[in-house]
């Protein structure tokens, strides 16, 4: 799942832990790097993925080289998404298997998080999830994740959630969407793309084990409240 905030985004993930044996990853399963400026989740075949992942990285070197600065967000995930559905059109060849939450910033419009999927299709959003269990998520999007307040004028927008804010919407929603009915921080992946100062530059970071562990702590705490009362 991702999600704007007030001064970035959040991207979210389920780690899928199918056998102990397996070697822990050393790096993220779910969330890559596309260029400073852009980052992408991943749902579906991990190995259609790096196809495509490889083709945004390739559409954004060429692009820096060409012009010296970094490539529009929607123009990034516009290239991706004709490649996509250029692979609907002809025999013999099959749609990529794999959807993407795309989380960047431009000095254009800011942050933006956009969904893209097997077809070619893409749209912008403030929140959504993609995946698995997919509905649930969403229908908590939708009561926690307000476009405008209930005591407000019609018309009036209501900023973002904070980053704290958001980073305990995401757990919530992976909790909902999760296989399991108890909220585990080893499967869980939360990624945080965020403007550092008042300039461009960006700071990406997932976060560790200690992190997610006091997000979920808080989490915990405001359900046991609501329960009591």
């Amino acid at each position: 799942m991702g999600l704007l905030t007030d001064n970035g985004l959040v991207l979210a993930s389920e780690r899928k832990v199918t056998t102990t044996l397996l070697q822990p990853p050393k790096t993220s399963e779910k969330t890559y790097k596309i260029a400073d400026h852009v980052w992408c989740s991943v749902a579906g075949l991990t190995s259609d993925a790096n196809i495509l992942i490889n083709e945004a990285r390739l559409k954004a070197g060429r692009y820096f080289y060409q012009y010296q600065e970094p490539i529009p967000v929607e123009q990034l995930v516009t290239h991706v998404s004709d490649h996509c559905q250029a692979y609907t059109q002809y025999g013999g060849l099959r749609p990529f298997g794999v959807s993407f939450l795309f989380a960047g910033y431009d000095s254009e419009h800011g942050f933006q998080l956009y969904q893209t999927d097997p077809s070619g299709n893409y749209s912008g959003w403030r929140a959504t999830v993609v995946g698995a269990n997919n509905a649930a998520g969403k229908t908590v999007l939708k009561s926690e994740y307000k476009k405008k307040e209930e005591d407000a004028d019609e018309d009036a927008e209501v900023p973002p959630p904070t980053l704290n804010e958001g980073l305990k919407l995401a757990v919530k929603v992976l909790n909902k969407t999760m296989d399991n009915t108890v909220g585990s921080k080893e499967k869980m992946e939360i990624f945080v793309l965020e403007r550092d100062g008042d300039g461009d530059n960006l700071k990406a970071r997932t976060l560790t084990e200690k992190e997610k562990e006091s997000v979920l702590s808080e989490v915990e705490a405001e359900a046991k409240d609501a329960g009591d009362k």
